[in-house]
């Protein structure tokens, strides 16, 4: 059997030099899906500082390059306002230039073994109907659709939730 190639991507831990790039991206892509006013993560205060962010217990954000620049991230935290056997997957953006190559199933599978890793037995998420080509990677990983939102995320503008045994 041949090998596989290997992907057009890598995935790394986010490092303090990577800020920058990852709030840029989050402010580019939220406003494409219409998430820029209040109630959305792109007015979250750690957006310009994710590391730090994530950097805390129980936390893990991971950022995705191509050819040595970051295009895409996402990771996971305590969900606020929950169990605390519940994380939230946040902030999972990717640049235009990454989409429909594989690298959002990569780094869900990153992000999952992360949770379970980090003692965490289900996941949440929320995010926007409109976002359909994310809503299915969602579904393919195992995320099913819940009728409401849970914990405190202050992000009001939501309108889809998931939720995944881990």
């Amino acid at each position: 059997m041949p090998a596989m190639p290997a992907p057009p991507f890598s995935i790394r831990p986010i490092l303090p030099t990577d800020d920058a790039a990852v709030a840029a991206i989050i402010r580019a892509v939220m406003p494409e899906f219409g998430a820029s006013g209040p109630g959305f993560a792109i007015n979250d205060p750690e957006v310009d500082h994710m590391a730090a962010a994530y950097a805390r217990p129980r936390c893990a954000y991971f950022v995705v390059e191509r050819e040595g620049v970051v295009v895409g991230g996402g990771g996971v935290a305590p969900l606020d306002g929950a169990d605390p056997d519940v994380c939230e997957l946040r902030k999972m953006y990717f640049l235009p230039s990454l989409r429909g190559l594989g690298a959002g199933a990569a780094l869900m599978a990153w992000c999952l073994e992360a949770a379970r890793t980090l003692g965490f037995r289900r996941c949440y998420l929320e995010t926007l109907r409109g976002m359909d080509a994310a809503q299915r990677l969602y579904e393919r990983s195992g995320f099913v659709g819940i009728d409401a939102a849970m914990g405190a995320t202050g992000h009001f503008g939501c309108n889809r939730f998931y939720l995944r045994a881990l």
